[in-house]
């Protein structure tokens, strides 16, 4: 009877002790778990349109730019050859049509281009550039009516600008060997070698055409695909995990 007067206390104690720690071990806060953020499948398509478009945007805006910078210089090599190179390599002459003389087969601002003629081989209708023998002996263009011989066995001619009601009022009497006949007639590049004289558009193109060149290839280096860039076999970095 005294053993169980002894283990009773005992026995008690330790069941309130598991009842302690059972209410503690409940009382403790749950830990909250919140979701991981992934993108719909609709947000990822936007995404991916809005790259797509802005790529495409900057590559035809590089391309336009430096195909600009390339047309200026090409075009100014070519006009500096035709007026500076050509006459005295190929020895044709140019000039720009200043009246309507001669339209329309001629108009003002085209450019003649002329190549020296034996005298001798020059013939009515033949359209020649030749300095006027009054006034201020001015260059015209007009075309050949009538070929006569001078005294002293030179070559006068009479002339007539096509859109001019009668004849030119003199007789030139052509110097020397040879004289500039007409042979090509350019339009409208009169006009534009004109207007390149004008200081301020010789600025731009002496300013503007090596600026628009140098954004040009910024551009495309600035357009450049990274992807395109990146050395074959190459490992493409990992996603870190949430872990």
């Amino acid at each position: 009877m005294s053993s169980l007067s002894i283990n009773g206390p005992a026995l008690h104690g330790r069941r309130s002790a598991a009842k302690t720690t059972r209410t503690e071990t409940s009382a403790a806060p749950a830990t909250e778990t919140r979701p991981t953020a992934v993108d719909t499948p609709a947000e990822t398509t936007t995404a991916e349109t809005t790259t797509a478009k802005r790529g495409a945007f900057r590559r035809v805006a590089g391309t336009a730019v430096k195909f600009l910078g390339m047309g200026m210089l090409v075009l100014g090599a070519l006009v500096f050859l035709f007026l500076a190179i050509g006459p005295r390599v190929l020895g044709y002459q140019t000039s720009t049509m200043l009246t309507g003389s001669m339209a329309p087969m001629i108009n003002p601002g085209d450019v003649v281009v002329t190549v020296p003629t034996s005298i001798t081989d020059i013939k009515v209708g033949d359209v020649i550039t030749y300095h006027i023998p009054v006034e201020d002996q001015r260059v015209e263009t007009h075309r050949i009516t009538e070929i006569t011989a001078t005294a002293d066995g030179g070559v006068a001619v009479q002339t007539k600008g096509d859109a001019n009601n009668g004849i030119d009022p003199w007789i030139a009497t052509l110097q020397g060997e040879t004289v500039d006949k007409q042979v090509a007639t350019i339009p409208y590049v009169g006009n534009a070698i004109r207007a390149l004289r004008e200081p301020v558009v010789m600025n731009i193109l002496m300013y503007g055409a090596p600026a628009i060149l140098v954004f040009g290839m910024l551009a495309s280096i600035w357009t450049k695909d990274p992807s395109k860039s990146a050395p074959e076999g190459a490992a493409e970095p990992q996603a870190a995990s949430g872990e």
